[in-house]
């Protein structure tokens, strides 16, 4: 049974760790790389400097942080599972552990809902939200409500979206056949089944979904379950003048039991964060790989789908690298798992 939580609204453990993600600060960069899968995340991490040996930590929640640098600059590597619920527990335990700007690029699978081959790259410059309508009647099927909802688009960081797809044509494979698409639209399912159209034993109302979804929403490309969560969450965050951290009392007295592989420099606890400027800010792009077809019902092979996550992995990477970010709104160096001692 764990320890009584002193404070629920935002829990931390004794030694300042956020409660799902089990980082605390110092642990995680500016420049952020999410991925839904153990697997990609390690594949990424693979192109990281050797020095400072990457720093690595899996919560007991399945979330897994890998933080070093690339080619020199600090970048943090999560891996975070699928869905809106998970998204919001990274950006928003994240963002309360990190001093200075946030810039997050999504990598990730999606189906496809244009006339585009498996294994082609599309680069959204928004995303709507689509999900399941709770106050329409599923039984009866009856309802003066509609079963799904479709929210009015979010737009991608411009400066990182145009940042991202500079990359990855400049990385491209010369002998590669990928299409890299651009200037679309992407929409985020509540679920992998229902709210994108796919047909179960259960009476979910959603034959006429993607349709509806080509119909209703201009430049619609690509469906998928995480990125409209994240611009949303980028775009409205107002920053802060105050620190993030609250160093005493402890919120939360409960291990939340990380496995970590330290660097050298995480044997001391990292500064907290400081006001050393105002308003910082989420910076939010995403890219996806189309593993789906969902009007030909193709489906990627696996050899594809390695060589694909490999150079787009390293296109993310060179983008967040280049990306500017002013020194004053980095999170500070000093007890860092990123530091060069």
């Amino acid at each position: 049974m764990r320890d009584r939580i002193l404070d629920a609204n935002f829990p931390r453990t004794a030694d300042h760790r956020v409660y799902h993600l089990g980082l605390r600060a110092g642990e995680v960069a500016n420049r952020i790389i999410t991925v839904g899968s153990a697997s990609r995340a390690e594949s990424i991490a693979s192109y990281l400097d050797a020095s400072p040996k990457p720093f690595k930590l899996s919560s007991e929640r399945g979330f897994m942080t890998i933080t070093g640098r690339f080619k020199g600059v600090p970048l943090s590597i999560l891996s975070v599972g699928m869905g809106s619920p998970n998204v919001d527990f990274f950006i928003r335990e994240v963002r309360e552990c990190l001093s200075g700007d946030m810039i997050v690029i999504r990598l990730g699978s999606c189906g496809c809902l244009i006339d585009l081959p498996v294994g082609s790259i599309v680069i959204p410059k928004a995303s709507v939200a689509v999900s399941r309508n709770y106050d329409f009647d599923f039984i009866s099927g009856s309802s003066q409500e509609s079963p799904y909802r479709i929210s009015k688009p979010v737009s991608a960081n411009e400066e990182l979206y145009l940042a991202v797809t500079k990359a990855l044509n400049s990385v491209r494979p010369a002998n590669s056949s990928t299409e890299i698409v651009s200037e679309t639209v992407n929409a985020s399912a509540d679920s992998f089944y229902s709210s994108q159209g796919r047909q179960t034993s259960f009476p979910d109302y959603n034959a006429n979904l993607i349709e509806t979804l080509r119909s209703s929403v201009k430049g619609l490309a690509t469906l998928e379950m995480e990125t409209f969560h994240i611009f949303h969450l980028a775009a409205s965050w107002q920053g802060r003048g105050e620190s993030a951290v609250v160093t005493s009392p402890p919120l939360a007295t409960s291990p939340v039991l990380p496995e970590i592989q330290e660097s050298p420099s995480t044997q001391k606890l990292p500064p907290g964060l400081s006001s050393l400027y105002e308003k910082p800010e989420i910076k939010a792009a995403a890219v996806h790989m189309v593993f789906a077809s969902r009007s030909s019902q193709d489906f990627i092979a696996p050899e594809q789908v390695a060589e694909l996550e490999a150079w787009s992995g390293v296109g993310v990477l060179e983008a967040l690298r280049v990306f500017p970010i002013a020194p004053e709104r980095l999170h500070p160096e000093p007890g860092s798992v990123w530091e060069i001692v």
